[in-house]
């Protein structure tokens, strides 16, 4: 078996979801996020694709239900020990199967809370799950019962967003030892995950961004590469993983030279960060954050060109995103703490010239204020 933490930090984490479920008065948990497998069992799969639920009983007993495929994976990586196998077969419906396990725990009539925002429940098995539930059991949305357990990292988790983001610098230094007039954006990627992975990393809960030219305005990877120009920009996004923590850095690098646009948008893109930077301190709200970032930007004249969010939490992640909760926006009334990890992106895209400008970089929030999880200085790059 391959824990990457201690039994008696995966019972404390059990503990505290038992505390909420009988809070809500919960007989059971219905998990379907991956992150919430890995966070209360170590279970460690992409196998969420298809139809996957950790049952969670209010005595903390956890019986998980999956695919043969996936089940020396939850042998081997977890702590589970009751493992249940639905049968690949035409007309499955493994949704009446977690029924039918569900009764057989003694839950039948009983209050389930289900994780249904997640990428690990389809729309079609959401539907065949309320259909297969109905009449049967008390069915609520609990999707956001792990999640705030989630935000607050654990020492140990800590030092795997701390090593995520060691890797996540080792990218950068990689990417511009590469990064130049005539270099190919492939080669660029290359460089970068591959230093993640021979720092021992793990694959993104998502590609990383790359764009130069007109594409440098992008915030989203898509496929096509191109050779950069003498004269050029290219916008890197990209996370450093470990343990499937993720650490995520952003960053514009104008190649040959900056311009005079580049060097304007990079001056209030690091001002607006070192303000998002003073208002991520604990009792203050992720409003509070996006606040210091919009009125940075918009006192520039650059209210038009800024994003309505500026980050959001890091964690463990899995594909399609290594987005976490909650989202730095405007009003958010989630309240900072001691040991949330956070990603701050100044994201500055200028249409009319053509002028993309980014600045981002991974936190850790600490009692005095917060400590930047990188080593990369707040510095135009030019290649």
């Amino acid at each position: 078996m391959a824990l990457h933490f201690s039994r008696e930090e995966f019972a404390t984490r059990l503990d505290r979801t038992l505390a909420v479920m009988e809070d809500k008065g919960l007989d059971a948990l219905l998990a379907f996020a991956p992150e919430t497998h890995y966070w209360l069992t170590g279970f460690d799969t992409f196998g969420y694709c298809f139809f996957q639920c950790l049952v969670v009983r209010a005595d903390g007993q956890m019986t998980l239900l999956t695919r043969s495929a996936d089940l020396r994976q939850a042998q081997q990586t977890s702590l589970i020990s009751d493992i249940r196998i639905w049968e690949d077969r035409d007309g499955a419906n493994p949704a009446e199967d977690l029924a039918d396990l569900l009764v057989s725990l003694g839950l039948l009539g009983k209050r389930v809370g289900v994780e249904i925002d997640t990428h690990g429940l389809t729309h079609r098995n959401g539907k065949r799950l309320e259909a297969a539930l109905e009449g049967r059991f008390d069915m609520l949305d609990a999707s956001l019962l792990v999640p705030p357990l989630r935000l607050v990292k654990s020492a140990a988790e800590i030092a795997c967003v701390t090593r995520a983001a060691e890797l996540a610098d080792d990218a950068f230094d990689a990417a511009l030892d590469v990064i130049a007039p005539g270099a190919d954006e492939g080669h660029v990627l290359a460089a970068m995950q591959g230093a993640v992975f021979a720092g021992g990393g793990d694959y993104p809960g998502n590609p990383f961004i790359i764009g130069s030219g007109r594409d440098a305005l992008l915030c989203r990877y898509k496929s096509g590469r191109r050779v950069l120009a003498p004269q050029d920009q290219i916008t890197l996004e990209w996370a450093g993983v470990h343990r499937q923590y993720h650490a995520a850095m952003m960053w514009t690098v104008p190649v040959g030279q900056a311009s005079d646009r580049h060097k304007r948008l990079f001056e209030v893109s690091r001002d607006a960060l070192m303000a998002c930077e003073s208002a991520l301190a604990p009792g203050n709200t992720m409003g509070d954050v996006f606040a210091a970032h919009a009125e940075t930007f918009d006192r520039a004249g650059l209210s038009q060109h800024r994003l309505n969010a500026c980050g959001y939490a890091m964690g463990a992640r899995y594909a399609p995103s290594w987005m976490d909760y909650p989202m730095f926006y405007r009003d958010n009334p989630v309240i900072l703490a001691p040991d949330m990890t956070f990603f701050l992106h100044m994201i500055c895209m200028d249409s009319e010239t053509g002028t993309a400008m980014t600045l981002g970089r991974s936190y850790r929030v600490t009692q005095a204020g917060n400590t930047c999880l990188s080593r990369r200085p707040l510095d135009l790059v030019v290649r």
